[in-house]
């Protein structure tokens, strides 16, 4: 893409832009003028007049679609401003890797759409290791961490707020030489034939996380912040009186301080480097949705409930009192029919990903995990068990109070050779920090 071609871009980008925030006052005055205080209804109404409800499987699609337009051209203008890329000739030797585009729909925790994001990847796996890239590893969060955040938020009564990177991977830097292909339905008319040498961590690259965390953890650190000992993405910073506590997943930062002013001074830090979208209190993070109240901190997962329920057409059963019988242990059960693997893998996927916030599901799902190569018909009975559970408990979540010590107590338990397959013990553990569940194991 020329000069001018990427500078009209920009300006189609800037005037409907210029549009939208028109009628968006537009809007605004007219519900002010008639007293509609109901700002949930006018979010749903506002974002459904102007951001796409659907997400293009194909580049034909998105071409087709004004608002996924808008969005692939603000991206390719965040690869403008950061000099992501270079236009030139591929090298004699060298190949290219290929581009695709992904589109996402990203909704809030009530599951509205808020932005039609479209994503430029690279398609990492034609690259070669050793050629392409070398070290690749990248530190990430675990879900423990987060809930260790959250419980030592409520016990020193501080607000977490949350900020988003754009485009962060584009930030870090990339040592190899590398070239993609140009973006489908973005060729350069004067230059159909030439590539982009990759400057910046383009999305998809193997090396582009570990850039990023470099980049990131290099800026903190020059900033005066200090790098946890055990967990590599929590940074903090601290005097006599206070604390602030910074934990990052990839592009999403959450963050808070007994001191209000430092949070605010941390915001304005990351957006003197980066450009950050400030998301205010955190409501909803890796699929946990939390609820910050005066007294303490709840964590749940209710709208994920609610969403597998109506995916797996448990919306309408009739609800069992608990997850599963004590009396009868799940065995391999030779003579009992088969039944679909994917959906019985489906539905213990879906069922692992809510034990982030459900350690009353734990063992049922651990033990049902153990049958997915070849699953019968009496261990799919038993998942399907798990839930009409959860349809009669939807709404259960872990609660962190702010009237507790934080001091650590850990409770395990184990059975004896209670397998009856292969007679080994299953070990359980949970560990409290004062009365909040930080973390809860279920092994064999």
């Amino acid at each position: 893409m020329n000069q001018s071609t990427m500078r009209t871009n920009i300006q189609i980008v800037t005037t409907r832009l210029g549009v939208y925030k028109c009628i968006y006052h537009a809007f605004v005055s007219y519900v002010q003028k008639q007293r509609r205080n109901n700002h949930k209804d006018f979010q749903h109404c506002l974002f459904a007049c102007f951001l796409s409800q659907n997400e293009p499987k194909k580049i034909s699609e998105a071409l087709e679609d004004e608002s996924w337009v808008d969005a692939m051209q603000e991206e390719l203008l965040q690869f403008k401003i950061q000099k992501v890329w270079i236009l030139v000739d591929l090298p004699f030797g060298k190949k290219a890797i290929g581009t695709k585009w992904v589109y996402r729909n990203k909704k809030d925790e009530r599951g509205v759409v808020v932005r039609n994001k479209a994503r430029l990847v690279a398609q990492g796996h034609r690259q070669e290791e050793g050629i392409d890239y070398d070290e690749v590893f990248a530190p990430v969060a675990r879900i423990e961490a987060i809930r260790i955040f959250l419980a030592f938020a409520s016990y020193m009564g501080f607000i977490v707020y949350q900020m988003d990177v754009k485009s962060a991977f584009l930030y870090g830097k990339i040592d190899e030489e590398v070239y993609v292909s140009q973006p489908p339905g973005f060729l350069d008319p004067k230059y159909p034939q030439k590539v982009y040498k990759v400057v910046k961590a383009l999305y998809g690259l193997h090396q582009a996380p570990r850039a990023w965390y470099a980049t990131l953890s290099t800026f903190l650190l020059k900033n005066g912040y200090r790098r946890g000992t055990i967990d590599k993405t929590l940074f903090i910073k601290k005097d006599k009186h206070d604390i602030i506590l910074v934990q990052v997943y990839v592009d999403d930062i959450i963050f808070g301080s007994t001191k209000k002013s430092w949070c605010d001074e941390f915001e304005a830090l990351m957006k003197s480097r980066f450009q950050m979208s400030s998301m205010g209190e955190l409501t909803f993070f890796l699929g946990l949705q939390v609820k910050q109240k005066e007294d303490g901190i709840f964590i749940s997962q209710d709208k994920y409930v609610a969403e597998i329920l109506k995916k797996f057409d448990f919306a309408n059963v009739k609800t069992a009192s608990t997850p599963i019988e004590t009396q009868n242990p799940l065995v391999k059960d030779e003579e009992a029919s088969g039944v679909d693997v994917h959906l019985y893998r489906s539905m213990i996927g879906s069922l692992m990903y809510l034990t982030a916030s459900r350690p009353d599901i734990t063992f049922a799902v651990c033990a049902c995990s153990r049958f997915q190569v070849t699953p019968k018909s009496s261990h799919l009975s038993i998942v399907k068990r798990i839930f009409r559970y959860l349809k009669g408990k939807p709404k259960l979540g872990l609660w962190y109070p702010r009237v507790s010590s934080f001091d650590l107590e850990s409770y395990l338990d184990s059975d004896y050779a209670g397998a009856n397959l292969d007679r080994k013990s299953t070990t359980d553990g949970c560990q409290f920090l004062g009365r909040r569940l930080s973390s809860w194991q279920c092994k064999k």
